[in-house]
């Protein structure tokens, strides 16, 4: 199930506001900035810091 590309575009991190990458192939919502990416399930990003996972020194680059 594919996320609605209107949602991604409004969409940012919850804890720095800034602008998240669509990461297709996990079904992410990666934010360099915060370190994290925010998983997607049945469609619906899930915004909580609390479920994302931290991105690892290569993926922040």
């Amino acid at each position: 199930m594919d996320t609605d590309p209107k949602l991604l575009e409004i969409l940012v991190c919850p804890l720095t506001r800034t602008t998240l990458h669509y990461d297709r192939e996990r079904q992410e919502l990666v934010s360099r900035a915060a370190g994290l990416a925010y998983p997607i399930r049945g469609g619906v990003p899930i915004m909580l810091p609390g479920e994302a996972r931290q991105l690892s020194e290569e993926e922040r680059a």
